[in-house]
């Protein structure tokens, strides 16, 4: 293993530690233009694999730094991938915690806590339009993904199992119905 790619794993991820605001979600886009277009690690296809991977395994959210670390570089990594993720941030938001919040009651504090707020949403978006451009669903994604966020915001004790369901039962419909249109 090259000590140069191990020392470019941690240049990439390093950064986005401490800039996920708003959780992992939050830099779905950033890696994925890291690893994909800027050092060509994974082409799009195994980018949304390994995400896929990432979301399924057990643990934190974002997995995903670990599998492309493994991808590139193995084990080793992976070992420096998840270190580079997790623990810039934690040390940051430990040493923010405990410089700042005996001032949590104070105006300047929840003026900074509010306007994080959205900015974590709009780094969100832009990591599942991200997703969705890789993925290249079509039409049919962006009304599942509709469909699904309308039934989450009115219901938000339906199963998620249920939405997934749902979702499923569409696109199968969408390509069932796809596939007639064209033999016709």
């Amino acid at each position: 293993m090259r000590f140069d790619t191990l020392v470019a794993i941690a240049l990439v991820f390093i950064p986005f530690s401490l800039t996920s605001i708003g959780g992992g979600a939050a830099i779905v886009a950033g890696i994925q233009h890291e690893t994909v277009a800027v050092h060509a690690w994974v082409n799009s296809r195994e980018f949304l694999d390994l995400f896929a991977v990432s979301r399924a395994a057990p643990g934190p959210g974002m997995m995903l730094a670990t599998v492309i670390g493994w991808k590139v570089a193995g084990w080793l990594g992976a070992f420096v991938a998840t270190l580079a993720l997790f623990v810039p941030s934690s040390l940051l938001c430990y040493s923010v915690f405990k410089l700042t919040n005996h001032h949590r009651d104070k105006k300047w504090h929840r003026a900074m806590r509010e306007g994080l707020a959205p900015v974590g949403i709009g780094l969100i978006i832009a990591g599942v339009l991200s997703l969705f451009r890789l993925a290249d669903g079509g039409v049919t994604a962006f009304v599942i993904a509709g469909l699904s966020g309308v039934i989450l915001y009115f219901a938000p004790r339906f199963p998620v199992l249920g939405v997934l369901a749902l979702g499923g039962l569409g696109a199968m419909l969408a390509s069932t119905l796809s596939t007639w249109v064209s033999s016709l």
